[in-house]
């Protein structure tokens, strides 16, 4: 264990390539972590199962995950993953898929797919759409939440859990951070290409005000005392969304 988190930690400290496409950075920092990535984050990005467990897609629900990784977020489903009628889960790292592919190889109704969240759009409308801490990795995080709601029909349902940080002012949830969280998060994610900003969750609640929000602290490995922001979001789209 102490092996592969310092394996881990000396990535991070390296922070994402600078250069090439999103994809290929992506490729280029993930690949050499990939096999120990869901065991260090587990502490980490918290929320998770809150989330689709407030989701709650009901028997026979498609399902798409956008920015899925290696599919670890599944587990959280439980036995209600037999139940679902098909399960998509989208992601634009190689390295990370094929753990995905591993750890789903024996489940009929998930298909895993190489694409892009702001453009993928499944051959039927989903009745559920989710980001678990893949907005804030998103360059064009804006286009990937606007693509989740336009391909959602009526009554379908949008959850998010990411990391955040509020405006000065506060908002746009019902806590406001203080001047040190405004600023290190940003900078200290920022080096391995996350993002934590107020935006994401402003346009998220302009878009689907029919919503739930949780705004929570979650402890960080190796950084004894400290407490990253993060929310947990669902949103239900109305008949005149469509």
């Amino acid at each position: 264990m102490i092996a592969s988190d310092a394996r881990i930690l000396v990535r991070l400290l390296l922070g994402q390539p600078r250069r090439g496409t999103h994809a290929e950075r992506l490729q280029a920092f993930y690949a050499p972590q990939a096999r120990d990535y869901d065991r260090f984050r587990e502490r980490l990005l918290q929320g998770r199962e809150d989330l689709l467990r407030l989701l709650d897609p009901p028997h026979g629900a498609r399902v798409l995950e956008l920015g899925g990784g290696t599919g670890s977020n599944l587990a959280h489903f439980g036995a209600r993953l037999a139940e679902l009628g098909g399960v998509e889960l989208v992601d634009l790292c190689p390295a990370l898929l094929e753990q995905a592919r591993e750890r789903t190889a024996n489940l009929p109704n998930v298909r895993v797919i190489e694409g892009d969240a702001t453009r993928y759009r499944p051959a039927e409308p989903p009745d559920c759409v989710y980001f678990s801490y893949a907005l804030t990795m998103i360059p064009d995080w804006r286009a990937a939440i606007l693509n989740a709601v336009e391909m959602l029909p009526p009554g379908g349902t949008l959850g998010v859990v990411d990391f955040y940080v509020s405006d000065a002012e506060g908002g746009p949830g019902n806590v406001r951070h203080g001047l040190l969280s405004r600023l290190f998060w940003p900078r200290w994610f920022g080096h391995d290409g996350v993002h934590p900003s107020p935006e994401h969750l402003r346009l998220l609640r302009e878009v689907l005000p029919d919503h739930q929000l949780i705004e929570r602290l979650a402890p960080v490995p190796y950084l004894p005392g400290m407490r990253v922001p993060y929310y947990i979001f669902v949103g239900r789209k109305d008949a005149e969304q469509d």
